[in-house]
Order: C-alpha cells, then sequence, then structure tokens
C-alpha cells in the first residue's frame, strides 16, 4: 500500500488568504459546499481523491471509491471519478454513503 502526505487540496493558500485579508476564498466556499451535502467524511473523500490523482496514485478515466471521515474516524465511502486540482470541476461523484455512527 502506497501512502500519500502532502498539503491538503481544500484549504492551505485558501485559508492563508482568508486569514490575511478577512472574508472566504472560492476553494473554502468549495469545502463548505461538500459538507452541506454531505460531512466532513464526503469533503474529506474529495479532497483525499483530488490529492491521490495529483500525485499520480490513482487514474482519472475511470471510478475509484474515496474514504474519507474526521477525527471520529472515515464514515464516508464516495465512489468517484477523480480530477487533477487543476481540473477539480471534472471530479464526478457518482454514489456517496455515509455510516451512522451511534454513541
Amino acid at each position: 500500500m502506497k501512502v500519500l502526505v502532502c498539503s491538503h487540496a481544500l484549504s492551505g493558500v485558501g485559508r492563508s488568504i482568508t486569514n490575511k485579508f478577512g472574508g472566504i476564498s472560492q476553494v473554502e466556499i468549495i469545502a463548505y459546499t461538500l459538507r452541506l451535502f454531505g460531512t466532513e467524511g464526503l469533503k474529506v473523500a474529495v479532497e483525499v481523491a483530488v490529492m491521490a490523482a495529483d500525485a499520480g496514485l490513482v487514474p482519472t478515466d475511470c471510478e475509484i471509491i474515496a474514504v474519507g471521515g474526521s477525527g471520529g474516524g472515515a464514515d464516508t465511502a464516495v465512489v468517484l471519478k477523480a480530477a487533477h486540482m487543476n481540473n477539480f470541476f471534472d471530479l464526478e461523484i457518482r454514489f456517496s454513503h455515509r455510516r451512522t455512527m451511534l454513541r
């Protein structure tokens, strides 16, 4: 198994602009929108798919399964067609499933 360690695709520079100048960046709007339609897990799954595509670890011409979650662990699986960061809007989410955790 290969492990990728890199900067988050949907934070970093965008958050730095917000911290410096106030307001919200375009990248942060994308992240908040993904959270709105899913969960933190959906945002993370999309983000790791983009990061893996940029690193050449997943293809962008077929479906993959991306998994995401939050500090509590992975809770979302997404079938998607990944895209590179510079072609982000070519990413296609085909199916998303969130596991509900009982506490």
